[in-house]
Parts: structure tokens; sequence; C-alpha cells
């Protein structure tokens, strides 16, 4: 990263905390964002964006708590995404549905549905979450992700008690909502 400043000010210092920050979290952050978009590519331009978001705030972010405002502020990007592409998700899957009604009994189509039956139960995921709370999003995605309760404790603000509660919650706010969008069936 180009830094402007001397080496020594205040800038320069701003810059190396900014840079450490980045080495620290930038994979994880992916990783995380990989999970909830499903895509890489849209995974590394949120963990960008959010990393570009926080440079233009370098002012402040030395004494708080820079890598919870990091996580937080790219879980909100990821969702944003994911609810701007939740329109089209739902197209593609009532033509799906039509095209399995419709659709014969073996053949390259079928072949294909039968595919791309694991990549339909992730984007499935991915839209219940977008229709949760951001904090259930987060809390869920961050368990699965690897993150320890204290770990996400620390990245939402919260007691490290009450993040089991939050991912009970979470879980049981999925299922019902899964369950109203798609019914029982996986």
């Amino acid at each position: 990263m180009l830094s402007f400043g001397i080496l020594g000010t205040p800038a320069a210092g701003a810059d190396r905390v900014f840079e450490d920050l980045f080495t620290e979290h930038y994979p994880r952050l992916v990783k995380t964002l990989v999970r909830l978009t499903g895509d890489f590519g849209t995974a590394e331009e949120l963990a960008s964006e959010a990393f570009c978001r926080l440079h233009q705030r370098r002012a402040g972010f030395v004494e708080g708590n820079a890598a919870g405002w990091l996580y937080r502020t790219a879980m909100n990007l990821g969702l944003d995404s994911l609810r701007a592409n939740s329109r089209r998700v739902r197209r593609e899957g009532l033509a799906g549905k039509e095209a399995l009604r419709t659709g014969g009994q073996g053949g390259p189509l079928q072949d294909l549905l039968a595919d791309e039956h694991a990549e339909k139960c992730r984007a499935r995921v991915r839209n219940v979450i977008a229709q949760l709370k951001p904090a259930q999003g987060q809390v869920l995605l961050m368990g699965s992700s690897g993150f320890s309760s204290k770990e996400i404790a620390a990245v939402l603000g919260l007691k490290p008690d009450s993040v089991y509660v939050l991912i009970a919650r979470a879980k049981a706010q999925f299922e019902k909502k899964y369950v109203q969008l798609y019914g029982g069936a996986a």
C-alpha cells in the first residue's frame, strides 16, 4: 500500500496499522464472505470494499475495535448483496421448478438439474440468511466459518455468554424461515 506520510509521522503509523489489519484479517474475511455469498470473486470484492471503507475512516480506527467494525461492515455488505440478488434467485427457482414440471425423464436437462442440486440448496440457505436480522445471519455465518464464541462476541460487541442465546435464536429463526419458504425438504 502506498503511504503518503513521512516515516514516523502519524499518517505512516496509521498506514502500518491498516496494513497489519489487512494482512491479519483479509483471508479470513474473504473465507467468511464466500460462505455467505457462495462466490469467491464477490467475496473478494466485498472484503475489499469493507477495507476501503475502513481506510476512509482511518482517523478513528486505531483506538476502536477496528476488526469488529470491519467484520460487521463486511457482513452487512454481504447481506445487502444477497438481498439485491434475492429477486433473481426467486425467478431462477421458479424457472427451475417449471423446467422440472415440464421436462421428460432422463436426458441432458435432467442430468444438469441433478448436478445443480447442491448449488440450489446453497442458494436457498443464502436466501434465508438474507431475510434474517443482520445479527442472526452474522452469528450463523461466523459460527459456520470457524469463529469462536469469544471472537463472535468481540466482532458484534456482545458479552460472550449472550452469543449462545443469539446463536440458538438464529438457528430457530433460520429453520422457521426455511420451512416457511421451502417446506421441510432440503
